[in-house]
């Protein structure tokens, strides 16, 4: 799935809190004996939230043996019920005590007293001595269970009061998928559906139960039938909602092996949101149209039939839909027959589908229009859109069949289905959703026009089309166990996004934008708040907030590390070998790097190497010492945090981070780009290293060449000195990304005090004669960054020194662009990106020609007029004032180019008019016309603003009800939202006011990562400027 989309280049978002932050106990009735739950592997690391162990001495923290393991949130709920006892007893004894000794007079002598309260002290030691010394005992409350004995189980109560008879959030394997038949009938005028399924299940043991899961569902028919016969049998159904589950009770048990058929009939209505079976609309010729669409990832498939609603469980699918005739439906596979059914209603069968997981089946029902092609090896590729929107359609055609055939090629793998469909739909929550066979979108991420689209829009289109066709076969076809190894997916479909474009459309010369996704990355794994690859995940929400850029951008980043360290072929064949290996079937991370392992010529351990980079959380900064007169270069790692550590970093908690590092560099001896022997590799695998360099009189060695490896790096002594020099005389001996990774760590290692600030800026000064992308964009990224914090500060004049710099080094640059579109990709986004900010900035001669062309459109009202690179620009200077603001509300509301309404929203909410702010904020939330789907965008592009950034955050807090209503808690948008609408504090009061905000929330908002994130953002804010900002103000 590609993250929600709400600016030009999407914008992807933690101090670990506990994995258990969402999870609630159930209500305590019962115990009972548990079956087997999903094992976990060796490597594989633990789900153990802080209150996970049996509160009571017996069983110590490495005392439970595997067997027993499985009833960890049993002893949890126990152990945590004997300790609120005695809590609450303690407070009474001590309340009593208090009243005694209070009243003034005591009839007690004083010494009684003592004597009275150290024996009760003494008996209360003995106790928890004896408690605490009983060997291998764990207290239930039939007394003390030795060591191998069966801990029991504490089952919830149902929405019948009976006791629900599975406790945990995830299935049991008791029970598995094997088919479904699902039926459904949306009625897109009372906006319901009913439907009806019959799961084939097979028994893997005896079971008198079969859970599943449900949501929203009213289940009106429930039966049981084994396949060996035709005897239907009525069954009775529990439902636990905490855990959107529920339970057909079974008599006579299942029998292990054997396979029954378990039928269930059910309504429920559309969603209003973005997630389940929902509906969305749109105009067409002043009516108002009401589609029906599916997003069911990560576990929303409940919600539109009972199933088994976990990656694990995969099955096949056929699928029937009930419409009507003005309608189409589409789903995962090709139609197989049209029939009528009465009452001008059409059914829809599909063909049984491949074996896939629940997350991965869709279905729409809606009026649409196509385009299709036929690729060579005979897949129809079709692009559907609403019928306005269909000369928006053929590039997306043309980019996926080519990319199709790019992966077929590249995996070894044939694309197994008979069709692809991409469908644009109206109302979408993310990016694109993955979907096996029908690929849906956004509607920005998919339709085009060449005549009125930049070329930026046509690089992200690009982008989003090659990571959902990656993930045909890195996620559908090869799907991870556990959304603890979401990166399997996501990382990988982001590497290949970037990958397979530079192969296929190299004028699209994407290499910049994965430079600045990585970049990204490190920013938030920089962080105490962030998380490692593979993390556990338990609960609904927990699982929504792994979708971010650390499973997305640093799961692709260390993909490219290990794709430059063992060379392109090897790499392609192990991911050849790793597909053909587990089609159709789940995978940990540990099977990926096994697949590789077995690659003819690799002589590496790449499992022990990688379990350092997915297993950890954050990434090193390698400190370099070249010493010249032995010819020798000392390295040294350690985790990289953003905040300052004062003390010894041996007594840092970071200081037992260790990783399997796989170098690059070069030397002032050897320094040819191009030539592949000058570039050298070596794994540092230990806190230390030294490498003996064989070619004598080395001056300077330069590190981690153009960014490829996941790591930053801090040049101790004379190199720092002899790479600025090298910098500012001749920029060209490095290539333009290695130059941006000169600013990004300078600024970076700044942030942590391993530089001064003033090293970080003079950095910039060579920049005079810089004309590269990569590095004048990171540039402007810093300073900018430093301006925003200086200028919401209340320092005017300081950011107007700021802003006098800028325009002191890129000001001949600025001066230099034409208005057009003129150049390569490359040079047309510098140009955008230097206008933007100039204007941003308020240069005289850019705001002036931004005004008069948008005189020009206003007039003409013909966007051909405007350079269609240039828009935002335009449009963000026209709605300074009122008119040009109303104005382009008006085309906003007029033009059916999403790509366009997207620039002109983001215009509208940089406004400094409050009125017009607030307006646009509740027009979003209220779904009018401004669609939900782009409140996040306007949040955050209004928190960018001086005059935006505190009404932004006010909406926030008088709406969160309202936003966990329209978005799921932990999803992307929220993450944004939280992150966005705080990241420009800097002040205590600030800090205080966010953490008192999320702590008086009723609901778990309290808990979430981009909480824990945002509250450190505020700290780092706060932390740079107590500690540069008088040092800025001398350096300009």
């Amino acid at each position: 799935m590609e993250p929600g989309f709400h600016s030009e280049q999407a914008q992807l978002p933690r101090n670990m809190i506990e994995n258990s932050m969402f999870e609630e106990e159930p209500d305590v009735v019962d115990l009972a004996k548990e079956p087997h739950l999903h094992p976990l592997e060796p490597d594989e690391v633990e789900y153990e939230p802080r209150s996970s162990r049996l509160l009571v001495r017996g069983l110590g923290e490495h005392d439970l043996e595997d067997d027993e393991e499985d009833y960890e949130s049993s002893a949890r709920l126990l152990g945590m019920s004997f300790m609120n006892r005695s809590s609450n007893h303690r407070n009474n004894l001590t309340g009593v005590y208090n009243r005694e000794t209070s009243g003034g007079l005591c009839s007690l002598s004083s010494a009684r007293t003592v004597l009275v309260g150290a024996f009760v002290v003494v008996i209360i030691l003995s106790i928890a001595m004896v408690v605490y010394f009983l060997p291998k005992c764990t207290f239930t409350k039939e007394g003390c269970h030795k060591k191998n004995t069966t801990l029991t189980l504490i089952y919830p109560l149902a929405t019948n009061g009976q006791v629900f008879p599975w406790p945990k959030n995830r299935l049991p394997n008791a029970v598995v998928p094997v088919h479904y038949d699902l039926s459904l009938h949306p009625n897109l005028t009372t906006m319901n559906f009913i439907g009806s399924v019959q799961i084939t299940v097979l028994a893997k043991e005896d079971t008198n139960n079969i859970t599943l899961h449900s949501f929203g569902l009213k289940i009106t028919k429930a039966t049981i039938t084994p396949k060996a016969s035709s005897q239907s049998k009525d069954v009775q159904i529990l439902e636990y909602l905490q855990h959107q589950q529920i339970a057909i009770k079974v008599n006579p048990k299942l029998l292990k092996g054997e396979t029954h058929i378990l039928n269930l009939e059910y309504s429920a209505n559309l969603s209003d949101g973005f997630s389940g079976f929902y509906k969305s609309s749109y105009q067409d010729k002043n009516k108002t149209r009401i589609l029906a669409a599916t997003q069911f990832e990560p576990a929303s498939a409940r919600s539109a039939f009972p199933c088994f609603d976990e990656p694990a469980f995969k099955a096949t699918f056929s699928i029937k839909i009930i419409r009507e005739a003005d309608h189409i439906s589409l789903s995962n596979m090709q139609k197989d027959s049209t029939t009528s059914i009465g009452n001008g209603l059409l059914q829809d069968t599909f063909v049984k589908s491949v074996k896939m997981s629940t997350y991965l089946v869709a279905f729409i029902v809606a009026e649409l229009k196509s385009v299709s092609q036929e690729t060579a090896s005979g897949t129809l590729v079709s692009v559907y859109a609403v019928p306005d929107k269909m000369d928006q359609m053929r590039y997306a055609l043309e980019a996926a069949v080519k990319l199709l055939k790019f992966y077929e090629d590249f995996f070894n793998i044939s694309y197994p289905l008979k069709k692809l469909d991409l469908v644009a739909v109206p109302d979408f929550e993310a990016g694109a959703m993955e979907n096996w066979g029908l690929i849906t979108f956004r509607e920005i991420t998919l339709l085009y026009r060449e005549e009125t689209a930049s070329i930026l829009d046509k690089q992200i289109i690009s982008v989003v089309i090659a990571h959902e066709l990656a993930h045909q076969w890195f996620g559908n076809l090869v799907t991870m166990e556990w959304w603890n190894d979401l990166w399997l997916n996501e990382g990988f479909a982001t590497f290949m996004e970037f990958f397979s474009l530079e192969k296929v459309f190299p004028e699209l010369q994407v290499a910049d934008r994965f430079l600045r996704t990585r970049l990204k990355a490190m920013e938030k794994d920089s962080m105490n708040s962030s998380h490692p690859l593979s993390t556990s995940v338990e609960t609904a929400e927990q699982i929504e907030e792994i979708f971010d850029s650390i499973s997305y951008e640093k799961g692709a980043s260390i993909l490219l590390m290990l794709k430059d360290f063992l060379g392109e072929t090897v790499f392609q064949q192990g991911i050849e070998r790793y597909l053909n290996e587990h089609k159709y079937g789940n995978t940990k991370t540990e099977d990926l790097w096994n697949s590789i392992t077995k690659v003819k010529n690799v002589d590496l351990d790449v499992k022990e190497m990688m379990k350092t980079w997915t297993l950890q959380t954050g990434f090193p900064v390698v400190t370099v010492k070249l010493d010249t007169t032995a010819n020798k270069i000392h390295l040294s790692q350690e985790r990289f945090l953003r905040i300052s550590i004062s003390q010894d970093p041996s007594s840092s908690p970071d200081s037992s981070y260790l990783w399997h590092i796989p170098l690059t560099y070069i030397t002032s001896n050897c320094s040819n780009y191009s030539q592949p022997k000058c570039i050298k590799t070596w794994l540092l695998k230990n806190k230390t290293g030294t490498i003996h360099l064989k070619e004598p009189n080395v001056t300077w060695v330069k590190f981690n060449m153009n960014m490829n490896g996941y790591y930053i790096v801090h040049y101790e002594g004379n190199t720092s000195k002899e790479l600025l020099g090298l910098l500012q005389n001749n920029h060209l001996a490095f290539s333009d990304h290695d130059r941006a990774g000169f600013i990004n760590n300078a600024f970076v290692l700044a942030s942590a005090g391993k530089l001064s600030v003033r090293q970080a800026l003079s950095m910039t000064k060579y920049m005079k004669n810089e004309n590269s992308t990569a590095p004048i964009t990171e540039a402007l990224f810093q300073l900018g960054r430093i301006y925003w914090l200086v200028q919401k500060r209340g320092s005017l004049q300081l950011a107007g020194r700021i802003k006098k710099y800028i325009f002191d080094i890129f000001g001949d640059l600025i001066n230099n662009q034409t208005w057009s579109n003129n150049g390569s990709l490359s040079e047309r986004q510098l140009r955008s990106t230097l206008l933007d900010v100039a204007c941003g900035y308020n240069h005289d001669n850019c705001v002036q020609i931004a005004q008069e062309l948008f005189t020009e459109w206003k007039q003409t009202k013909n966007l051909s007029v405007l350079p269609s690179d240039l828009t935002t620009t335009i449009y963000s200077v026209g709605a300074r004032d009122v008119k040009g603001w109303t104005f382009i509300l008006q085309m906003y509301n007029s033009l059916q180019l999403e790509t366009e309404k997207s620039k002109m929203l983001r215009a509208m909410a940089k406004s400094s008019n409050a009125q017009q702010l607030i307006w646009l904020m509740y027009e979003s939330l209220q779904h009018g016309t401004i669609r939900t789907q782009e409140l996040p965008s306007i949040l955050a592009t209004a928190s960018r603003s001086l005059a935006g950034y505190l009404f932004a955050w006010d909406f926030v807090k008088e709406n969160w009800d309202n936003l966990v209503k329209k978005f799921h808690l932990g999803s992307f948008p929220i993450q944004a939202i939280i992150v966005e609408t705080t990241s420009q504090f800097s002040t205590k009061s600030h800090l205080f006011e966010v953490q008192t905000f999320f702590d008086s929330l009723t609901d778990k908002g309290s808990q979430l990562r981009a909480v824990q994130e945002a509250l450190e953002i505020i700290q780092l804010n706060i932390q740079w400027m107590d500690k540069n900002l008088k040092n800025l103000k001398m350096w300009l």
